[in-house]
């Protein structure tokens, strides 16, 4: 019972404060739709063509959410660090393991309203270009090991804000470099092996967004993908890169409480 109502009010919280700041969400989803079609102008040479939409499209959506994602998760327990909040948290019997699975949740929920206004943009824009937007039940799967890999970044980044404190850099550089070298916006397949290499195995978008893409533009079925690792990884990658980041985390939370610097930046 601790632990259900620990994260519940931990998942109101998060929401709480993504209500409360419905102006800047409301902003966002009218910027990363905006510059999605940018992105396709500017590849389309000042056009809006139609082979670029979906492709691109596809790896905007997973790029949105993990912007979205990992931000709130990490803005939120800086927050929590600067008012004192997350000290007295460790303070109560409450497992810390409720707080965080809580503070996922609710950033999850949070970011999919950005993603998915890229994603209604998108749509929109094809149809415009006299396309049917694509659908297939089998992208639920890539998109949830999108979700779930993000996840375990978020943990990461997480646990490095207890020790280390300033480290704002980090998120907005990790999300730079998904957007140039994680397959979002070109494929890994045109890219140097060495990066595609490094791509595939640490970025938890990149195995998600090549199935998609498989699926969708080239009709293949999960069980057959051609580009990347296979569904073997598809599946893996992401409970990898979450364990690898409940890990991480709890071993910085532990060196945090041990230092006494919880409630320090």
């Amino acid at each position: 019972m601790t632990f259900a109502s620990g994260f519940a009010a931990e998942v109101r919280k998060g929401l709480l404060g993504f209500v409360a700041g419905w102006r800047e969400a409301l902003l966002e989803m009218i910027t990363f739709p905006v510059f999605y079609l940018l992105i396709v102008l500017f590849m389309g040479r000042g056009q809006l063509r139609a082979e670029l939409l979906l492709p691109v499209l596809l790896g905007m959506v997973a790029l949105t959410f993990i912007h979205e994602q990992v931000n709130r998760v990490f803005w939120g327990y800086l927050g929590d660090i600067q008012s004192g909040v997350l000290e007295q948290t460790y303070l109560t019997p409450l497992p810390s393991a409720a707080l965080i699975l809580g503070r996922q949740v609710a950033a999850v929920v949070a970011a999919l309203p950005t993603a998915l206004a890229v994603l209604a943009t998108g749509a929109v824009a094809i149809v415009l270009q006299g396309g049917v937007p694509p659908f297939d039940a089998q992208v639920l799967v890539p998109l949830a090991a999108i979700v779930l890999g993000t996840c375990g970044l978020a943990l990461v980044l997480c646990g490095l804000t207890l020790v280390f404190k300033r480290i704002e850099i980090i998120t907005q550089l990790s999300v730079a470099g998904y957007a140039i070298a994680g397959g979002t916006l070109v494929p890994l397949a045109a890219m140097p092996d060495p990066i595609a290499f490094v791509s595939r195995l640490l970025v938890p978008v990149a195995p998600g967004v090549e199935a998609m893409r498989d699926i969708l533009l080239g009709g293949h079925s999960l069980t057959a993908l051609p580009t990347g690792w296979g569904l073997g990884w598809l599946l893996v990658q992401p409970l990898l890169i979450v364990a690898a980041g409940a890990v991480v985390f709890g071993r910085l939370e532990h060196l945090a409480k041990r230092r006494g610097t919880l409630g320090r930046y």
